[in-house]
Order: structure tokens, then sequence, then C-alpha cells
């Protein structure tokens, strides 16, 4: 069974609902998956190495790890609230990072400058840490799509072949 943190940053719960609903299609295609709601780096790390000392136990090779970050942006390009320590623990982290790959989803307004800046800004705080991102950040405009909670799950079906890592 594959393994996936999902790392939620919302100020006002919809990037929440939204993550939630991806959740529950990873768990219908027989993932394993942990959200963390309030992320912090220590307990999605301990998780990420739980994770792979079993995969490698099943597959008799190290497994790279998949987190699923999505966030919303505060403000003037700011991270939410819950996000931001886990952003500065991840600025200040000397580990290596290089066996986790990620996917990147921002829930934003394009009618701000700022679009989806906080997930731009995670992706290369990531990138800069040795992740891998599995493809561009995905958006979603919440002055065009009318309803992401169901958008995303149907995004993340049919591109469920980029978290086989």
């Amino acid at each position: 069974m594959n393994a996936v943190q999902i790392i939620v940053g919302s100020m006002l719960g919809g990037t929440e609902y939204v993550a939630e609903a991806c959740q529950e299609t990873l768990i219908n295609l027989d993932y394993k998956v942990d959200i963390h709601l309030k992320p912090d780096l220590n307990t999605i790390m301990t998780n990420t190495s739980l994770a792979n000392i079993v995969e490698k136990n099943n597959r008799n090779s190290p497994q790279k790890t998949v987190w699923i970050i999505f966030t919303s942006t505060h403000g003037a390009g700011d991270y939410p609230d819950n996000i931001q320590p886990f952003v500065n623990d991840l600025t200040n982290c000397a580990q290596d990072l290089s066996t986790v790959s990620f996917l990147m989803i921002g829930i934003g307004d394009s009618n701000y400058d700022t679009f989806c800046y906080a997930a731009k800004k995670l992706s290369k705080l990531l990138i800069s840490k040795g992740c891998t991102e599995l493809t561009a950040i995905k958006t979603f405009d919440m002055s065009e799509d009318i309803d992401p909670e169901d958008l995303a799950p149907q995004w993340l079906s049919v591109n469920i072949d980029l978290l086989s890592i």
C-alpha cells in the first residue's frame, strides 16, 4: 500500500474541505493517507520514515515519500496561519529531503495579484530543500472553479500515476 502525507494550509476551512475530499479519493484507491490540518514537520517526517520502513520491508528497496500540499494564500501573499510553523521549520531544516516528492495544489482567487502565491513560494522552498516536484502546481481559481471539492479529486484521479514514483 502506498503512503501519502497530505499537508493543509487553510485560514477559513475551504482548502481543508478540498484536501479531505482528495483524502477520500486516495483511500478508495488503496492509499494509506495521513492528513495534517496543523502540519508539524517533525510529525510528518516521523510518519514519512515509518511509511518508508514498511515499504522497504515489503519491497526490499527504499521508497520515496509523497506529500500532497494543499494551501490557500492569505492577505498579501502570506501563508495561512496553520501552516506557518511548518514553513518556518522547513526553512530551517538541514535534513536531506531528497526522498520526498510532492504535488502542490493552490487554491485562490485570480482577482488578486497574489493568486496562489503561498503555493508558489512553498513549492520553491521544497525544491530548494531537495524535494522533487511531480508536476507543475495545480491551481483552482475560486472566481472560476465553482466547486474545487469536486474538481480536485477528479484531477487527482486522472493524474494518479504521478504518485507511482
